[in-house]
């Protein structure tokens, strides 16, 4: 229903304590920001840390949560258990959407048992192996992809061009997690679906001017091309709305979400990876995509809250 929360008071919690928290601050300020312009009663809440997040909520008494918190302690599930707890309705997937979202591992085998083409991958794990005997038994051509599989915002990822390059970016990615996914790294466009209480989006296309959608491509003003729709034929583009919606629904997902795809060809793609709660600005993917299709920015924020729910009974 829409409106629902109107003269209720709606908590933001942004920030955190990840290695994202400006960029959670940036979508934190956003939203609330949005629903005020909406006529929503909003209180801003900054997460330093769980001793201090029970007592901003215990002070402030919201009725619903939006969550604008990205990476650990905020995405993978935390948060979102906590607000149960709590007896707090909140915006987005619940306790298991959001921890097989976040882990990059579960949530790829979770696309390859619905169907979905995933890169070929070898994982390791630094707190049981040896980089030296993973690297000398990797089977894989290179170029590869290392990245942390608990991680967002490309933080801590290397694009792996000669073997000799492995075990320092093995050692990157060990610093954000001890799970590390190791990934075929496959040329082509670079699109993304967002979806919102389970209506998808057009498919928007990353053109990064350096090749490569890193953290310095994300956050630097025009460092990225972004294009919608995407330069990819309908047939593709509706293949790709279809396959974010069968893994949003298959993790039990609300809210807003977005699928990252790589498209080497006319009719090969492949799945990366799912946001559970991607960037939200006025700048910001989901909003770009939706904007196309005549959804302001303001209207995603109160769709996201018209969402907000506990989702244990």
């Amino acid at each position: 229903m829409a409106g629902k929360w109107k003269g209720k008071k709606i908590a933001v919690l942004m920030g955190g304590v990840s290695k994202e928290r400006e960029i959670s601050l940036r979508t934190g300020n956003a939203i609330s920001e949005g629903l005020r312009r909406r006529g929503y009663d909003v209180v801003a809440i900054d997460v330093q840390g769980g001793d201090a997040l029970v007592a901003a909520l215990q002070d402030a008494r919201p009725d619903a949560a939006v969550i604008a918190l990205h990476g650990k302690f905020g995405e993978d599930g935390c948060v979102q258990g906590f607000l149960e707890m709590m007896r707090i309705p909140y915006t987005g997937g619940g306790v298991l959407a959001s921890s097989v979202g976040m882990d990059k591992i579960v949530c790829k085998r979770l696309a390859e048992e619905l169907g979905i083409p995933c890169p070929r991958d070898a994982v390791f794990d630094a707190s049981k192996n040896s980089a030296d005997g993973f690297v000398r038994e990797l089977q894989m051509k290179m170029p590869v992809i290392v990245k942390p599989s608990r991680e967002g915002s490309t933080i801590n990822m290397t694009i792996v061009k000669e073997p000799s390059e492995l075990a320092p970016a093995l050692k990157t990615a060990a610093q954000s997690d001890n799970k590390i996914l190791v990934e075929q790294y496959l040329p082509g466009r670079e699109i993304t679906v967002g979806i919102i209480n389970g209506q998808t989006l057009p498919p928007l296309e990353i053109a990064p001017k350096s090749g490569f959608y890193d953290y310095k491509s994300k956050y630097t003003k025009g460092a990225t091309e972004y294009i919608v729709p995407a330069r990819i034929g309908a047939g593709m583009a509706e293949k790709l709305q279809r396959w974010t919606h069968k893994i949003y629904s298959a993790i039990d997902c609300d809210g807003t979400s977005r699928a990252d795809f790589i498209v080497p060809s006319d009719d090969e793609a492949y799945f990366l990876e799912i946001n559970t709660i991607p960037g939200m600005t006025e700048l910001s993917l989901v909003p770009k995509a939706a904007a196309h299709i005549g959804i302001t920015f303001d209207e995603i924020c109160e769709r996201l809250l018209d969402g907000a729910k506990l989702k244990v009974n």
